[in-house]
């Protein structure tokens, strides 16, 4: 992807891939980059709110030496009536050429990226329930640390709300990419994503049945703002019947992990015990995006 957007993971070479998370480990290992991005201003366009994701790739591009432009659609023109598109016009005529954009449409950082210079780069930072591709970028290399570059041997137990969540999206081209066979996906009926999503992952109604015997234990957030409707009877029937807690931990290998890409409901979707507890790599995920997301912004933008 060298000089190129970052829009989806969907369809990435496994070299490519590969060669992202190398590059992240090398970060992730002090590699120093102060200088990479000297002269280059990046924007953190963000029509929607974050916390983790913004602030890390605000870490990312000070580390690369980049100049830093904090948007906040809050306080911004947006209020008053302009498009996303006259909005990223206006910043780029600033002489920005790297935008980090998150938004609450599917599709929409694609879009936004027809209408932008030929030398401006833009990465998606989530973009409705399509796509998260920094995040699943991290949650391999957080993978890959702890259990090696073979994916084809793990088994990976994803358990949440999966229809609604970009993070599982990108998470899966992923897997798909790097080889691994073995993917269980558990979820309430109600949040289990469209087949093709599914394509080579297989479908467990028993959470018990689809964390037995994992390597990975990878948790998402129940995203009740996305919902249109009342998917889950209660957050308690939820919790009872798809949390993470210590209990069914038992079920996975003992030395399996446990992630989730944040923010986590507590006592809805993971138990305290489990969060906090040795088998969680959930900050590990968090220190990696800075990683990530510097080796990136480099590809994209360092030329």
């Amino acid at each position: 992807m060298a000089g190129k957007h970052l829009l989806t993971l969907a369809d990435m070479a496994r070299g490519d891939l590969e060669a992202l998370l190398d590059r992240a480990q090398q970060f992730s290992d002090g590699a120093d980059a102060r200088g990479r991005l000297a002269g280059i201003a990046v924007c953190t366009l963000f029509f929607e709110p974050s916390t983790r994701t913004r602030l890390s790739f605000q870490r990312a591009a000070q580390r690369l030496g980049a100049d830093v432009l904090n948007f906040d659609a809050a306080t911004s023109s947006t209020t008053k009536g302009e498009t996303d598109v006259d909005t990223l016009r206006n910043i780029e005529a600033m002489g920005v050429r790297g935008f980090v954009i998150r938004h609450r449409e599917d599709g929409a950082v694609a879009r936004l990226s027809e209408v932008v210079q030929p030398g401006t780069k833009l990465i998606n930072a989530g973009d409705g329930r399509s796509q998260h591709p920094t995040q699943g970028l991290l949650d391999m290399l957080t993978i890959r640390q702890a259990k090696g570059d073979d994916f084809s041997t793990l088994k990976i137990a994803i358990v949440g709300d999966i229809r609604h969540s970009r993070v599982a999206r990108s998470d899966l081209c992923a897997l798909r990419a790097l080889g691994a066979t073995d993917v269980r996906v558990c979820a309430p009926e109600s949040l289990l994503p469209d087949a093709q999503t599914l394509q080579g992952c297989t479908v467990e109604a028993d959470v018990a049945k689809a964390i037995s015997g994992a390597d990975v234990v990878m948790t998402l957030r129940l995203q009740r703002e996305r919902m249109q409707e009342g998917l889950v009877s209660s957050l308690e029937d939820y919790h009872r019947d798809y949390g993470i807690t210590t209990e069914r931990m038992k079920l996975a290998k003992p030395d399996a992990v446990v992630m989730h890409p944040g923010p986590m409901n507590r006592g809805i979707e993971i138990s305290d015990e489990v969060a906090d507890g040795p088998q969680s790599l959930i900050l590990r995920q968090v220190a990696n995006g800075v990683a990530v997301r510097m080796a990136v912004l480099e590809t994209a933008l360092a030329g």
